[in-house]
């Protein structure tokens, strides 16, 4: 009824020699070889000859923005599209989301990040629209409210949302492999406190 099965059973001290890593007995890879067809892996850079974009965010400050052509943003965001750069201040909007005691707002009820339609003007009238709008919410990130989102889909612009900092990285980065004409930015600055 019953097999009885054998059962190797190890020390702690005694380790099969098969599962041992053995260290290597020398690190010399050979001779070098004669081929013409070797890479030289450290001098490969694929957009080292690709000029980086003059709207490419050189400093994130608390109030606005230095970009790599030496313009600097003051007391704004930054709206980059097309290889332009606009002051940008959703928060001024006509129409926007002042509420009464509460200071200027760019959250609604729900905690999503909302602004009017008028606060992409210039996205409205820009030909060819890009395909990405990089949005940076400041120092944190917030989700977009479902009219904010569905306004610019019907422009054709897919939206990336992430905060200030990783998001103007993200814009040099696509920028630079896409062009500026496919990427746009828009940015508020990392001093940003809802209700001010």
């Amino acid at each position: 009824m019953y097999s009885i099965v054998p059962v190797v059973i190890f020390e702690a001290s005694a380790t099969p020699s098969l599962l041992v890593s053995r260290p290597p007995r020398s690190r010399d890879r050979g001779p070098p070889s004669k081929e013409s067809t070797q890479t030289d892996f450290a001098s490969l850079d694929v957009l080292g000859r690709v000029p980086s974009p003059t709207t490419a965010i050189e400093a994130c400050h608390s109030d606005g923005f230095l970009l790599n052509s030496g313009l600097r943003i003051s007391g704004g965001g930054a709206l980059l599209v097309g290889g332009e750069a606009f002051v940008w201040r959703p928060w001024e909007a006509m129409g926007g989301k002042k509420e009464k005691g509460r200071g200027k707002r760019l959250l609604n009820s729900k905690g999503q990040w909302d602004v009017p339609p008028e606060v992409w003007g210039v996205l409205d009238i820009v030909w060819p629209k890009p395909d990405l709008l990089v949005l940076g919410l400041g120092p944190s990130m917030y989700p977009v409210a479902l009219e904010t989102r569905a306004h610019l889909n019907a422009l054709g612009i897919s939206v990336e949302v992430q905060d200030t900092r990783n998001a103007a990285a993200q814009f040099n980065l696509l920028a630079t492999e896409r062009g500026v004409g496919s990427v746009a930015a828009a940015l508020v600055p990392l001093g940003w406190k809802e209700g001010r």
